[in-house]
């Protein structure tokens, strides 16, 4: 026996051991009548897990272990998330330490250095998760720009507008036709004044205040998206 206590010998053993026997699928307990799924919250393919990230997965992680230990079917679901803006960030300045820019090597390349550096890094985070032994179910690793993602999203709010629940699809929607839609008007419009930029911005934004603004808004959003 050794003298001192080596926890990655022990943890890499059983690590190993529940991949290998898949017993956090989701698919375990099927017949229960209980149910229990938390999705992770997907953290940014721009880098790697911190402090933060262990404390949560490690809340997550007993939820997940203590009804799966009940006998309910569980699901910890995990993923990444594009981060775009942020990964483009990244990845623009790799080139900049070459002295080349994303225009110098054109939009199919840069495209695909971005999807090269979301493999490098979204491996170091799934390598980082199984190195804590996170009891997620690995066969439903999603990325946020993974095809039909959406698709229950979009479900939900076609759902949501069809049965009358405005004020449900609202909320969902605040984002969209209360804040972004003023600037892409402004955009379109090609208001090279800054100034003249922010002043119409700001009456955009009071006007949308207004019921009546906020439903031909959302409308029009709708109209966009079908």
């Amino acid at each position: 026996m050794e003298k001192t206590y080596n926890p990655e010998q022990i943890e890499a053993k059983y690590r190993s051991l529940w991949e290998d026997k898949n017993l956090f699928s989701s698919d375990a307990n099927s017949t229960s009548e209980n149910a229990y799924s938390i999705m992770l919250p997907p953290p940014n393919v721009t880098g790697s897990l911190h402090m933060g990230h262990a404390f949560q997965h490690t809340i997550m992680d007993v939820l997940t272990r203590y009804h799966r230990g009940k006998g309910e079917q569980t699901l910890w679901q995990p993923g990444t998330d594009h981060a775009g803006i942020a990964t483009q960030m990244v990845v623009e300045r790799q080139l900049a330490a070459q002295d080349i820019t994303r225009h110098d090597v054109g939009r199919e390349k840069f495209v695909e250095k971005i999807w090269d550096w979301k493999e490098q890094s979204g491996g170091t985070i799934t390598s980082q998760m199984r190195r804590l032994g996170s009891s997620v179910d690995w066969e439903k690793e999603r990325f946020t720009m993974d095809e039909g993602l959406s698709d229950a999203v979009n479900k939900v709010l076609f759902s949501y507008m069809k049965k009358g629940l405005s004020t449900v699809a609202n909320v969902w929607l605040t984002g969209i036709p209360f804040y972004i839609l003023p600037f892409l008007i402004l955009r379109l419009l090609v208001l090279k004044s800054k100034a003249l930029y922010g002043i119409c911005a700001t009456l955009l934004l009071i006007l949308m205040k207004s019921w009546w603004w906020q439903q031909l808004a959302l409308k029009l959003c709708w109209v966009i998206v079908l």
